[in-house]
């Protein structure tokens, strides 16, 4: 099957934020691909860096360095005006805040119209597409309700609709459910899974839901500004079965977790890992039968290597810390 372009390219990319007199580096070379269509997930702890990569992509801060592509669009290179309509028109975004998605004084339907009066389109065809956007996140008998009428996942389902409102290429979610119970959360992630369906989008949700491996194609995790590792779904065989598979068996699904190797090379290794092998500084890498092996390397094996090693001329001796007396002659006769 051919490959098409990615509709999201992320190469080294790097954000640098100044407070007062330090510089924080949010995003610390990210390498990210994300095909038309996939719906995608993105975790880490508070401070990795995946807020962050959010505002990139949705045009609301600009990256420091590196590349980042969305729909054609080098953000890098677009200026504040063409910024302003890529806003508008390529991206749509959720907020974990029910207020920052929502007009309070309006109606769920009136909240979907909004972003499409303000593009320009409105009557009836505006008025028609809102209850269709409302229909597809199963809200068309509560399209008259206002925002203290309706339920936290149902102000995030009307969120949705709003987002879509002006056709958006990719959709952008951050932290959609964190203010939701756990069987609300469904309610929205399948709100999600429809529209990626049906309509093919292309959908990124942030999230510090361990379980939203469950209801997306992929995750990433993010870590230091890094990209750290990807969850996939797969399948395990049935052990049980004999023969090749056919279109009766019913394998086990898995999720299975694959440390990311970046454009320039580097990997993290997870923290339980490095514990349990107690790698702190430095490793030693090697090609074994086809595989790559790492192996810890002791602090006092490296000091020890370190002191073995052969002094250059000139150098102070171990136990005087003198200099030879070659060297005393020489700089005293240096013109």
């Amino acid at each position: 099957m051919m490959m098409t372009d990615p509709i999201i390219l992320c190469e080294n990319l790097v954000k640098i934020y100044k407070v007062a007199d330090l510089e924080v580096l949010a995003l610390q070379g990210l390498d990210l691909s994300v095909q038309r269509g996939e719906l995608m997930g993105i975790v880490g702890v508070s401070g990795s860096g995946k807020s962050t990569l959010m505002n990139v992509l949705g045009g609301l801060v600009r990256p420091s360095a590196g590349r980042v592509v969305v729909d054609g669009y080098e953000l890098l290179k677009l200026s504040s005006t063409a910024l302003d309509r890529y806003r508008r028109t390529r991206v749509g975004f959720v907020w974990q805040e029910g207020a920052r998605n929502l007009i309070p004084y309006l109606d769920a339907l009136e909240n979907v119209q909004m972003p499409m009066t303000l593009a320009g389109t409105g009557g009836k065809r505006a008025r028609q597409q809102a209850e269709a956007l409302l229909d597809m996140v199963g809200l068309s008998d509560r399209r008259h309700h206002y925002l203290a009428e309706l339920s936290g996942g149902e102000q995030q389902r009307v969120a949705i609709a709003v987002a879509l409102a002006n056709h958006p290429a990719i959709l952008l979610a951050d932290e959609p459910t964190g203010e939701l119970d756990s069987a609300t959360a469904l309610t929205v992630y399948q709100a999600f899974q429809n529209l990626n369906q049906e309509l093919g989008l292309t959908i990124l949700i942030v999230s510090h839901d361990p379980a939203i491996a469950q209801h997306v194609q992929r995750v990433m995790a993010i870590r230091d500004g890094k990209a750290a590792s990807e969850t996939v779904r797969a399948r395990r065989p049935d052990p049980s079965r004999e023969g090749p598979p056919t279109g009766e068996d019913h394998d086990e699904e898995h999720f299975e977790e694959l440390v990311v190797l970046d454009s320039a090379g580097r990997l993290q290794v997870p923290k339980a890992y490095r514990e349990a092998l107690q790698i702190k500084g430095r490793v030693r890498m090697e090609l074994v039968d086809g595989h790559l092996v790492i192996h810890s390397v002791a602090e006092a094996e490296y000091a020890r290597q370190t002191a073995a090693r052969p002094k250059s001329p000139g150098a102070a001796t171990p136990t005087t810390g003198r200099r030879p007396k070659w060297l005393a002659r020489w700089r005293r006769n240096k013109p």
